[in-house]
């Protein structure tokens, strides 16, 4: 084994424990961001739906003001949104550089990109159990909860599960500009250095996370949809 790193991967060993602390910051953005972003990923998603004309609180105005808005942030690409909330991220965390002001944009980038995926999922409940819970006097708040939420649990995974791979993406790109974790491990330690080595294995974690991901996504799809 150690004749294999020797040959194949010279530059891989000593940097052992910059690998470890590099897949510990990147599973520290993805998980704070995925936090933070889901829980106001699920909000708008939600605000959008009921606020659609065909809504239960059909509300045009509210609509297309929060429709534009993702629309909006969905398009602005992520290294350059970035640089525009510079200053915002630095009134949050006190600084614009590091592990924990990356968070920032993430949040920012995969929020309206959440709450899009779940729009879409939760459209696709059965509009006769919608009716059925009018009809029972049921209120808005209660259709959200008992209906939507409920009946729409595996789109909501799936919307996740197809978030958090964007968001590993994200996290890559947030770390190639100074944001840490295996990003920038991948850019600074091997491709600034023509460290090929260093690189690819840098990739290949982050492929693991987002194979395992997948995975736990599809088991968790299946549990709900039996």
């Amino acid at each position: 084994m150690q004749q294999f790193f020797d040959t194949y991967l010279p530059h891989v060993a000593p940097l052992k424990e910059e690998f470890i602390t590099s897949t510990w910051q990147t599973l520290y953005m993805v998980g704070v961001t995925a936090l933070i972003a889901g829980i106001l990923g699920i909000l708008l998603g939600v605000i959008l739906l009921v606020t659609d004309k065909n809504g239960i609180m059909a509300n045009p105005f509210i609509f297309h003001i929060l429709d534009k808005f993702v629309n909006i942030f969905r398009s602005i690409p992520f290294i350059i949104m970035m640089a525009m909330i510079v200053s915002f991220t630095r009134w949050v965390v006190g600084t614009s550089i590091g592990t924990t002001a990356a968070i920032v944009p993430l949040v920012v980038g995969t929020t309206p990109f959440f709450a899009r995926q779940i729009q879409n999922a939760l459209v696709e409940v059965d509009p006769g159990v919608i009716e059925a819970a009018q009809a029972m006097g049921t209120s808005p708040l209660g259709i959200i909860f008992r209906v939507y939420l409920k009946e729409g649990l595996a789109g909501i995974i799936r919307a996740a599960s197809i978030t958090i791979v964007n968001l590993i993406g994200l996290t890559a790109m947030a770390g190639a500009i100074g944001g840490g974790g295996l990003g920038n491990l991948a850019i600074a330690r091997g491709y600034n250095r023509f460290f090929n080595d260093i690189t690819l294995v840098a990739t290949l974690i982050i492929l693991a996370m987002v194979f395992i991901s997948q995975f736990i996504g599809n088991l968790l799809i299946k549990k709900v949809s039996h």
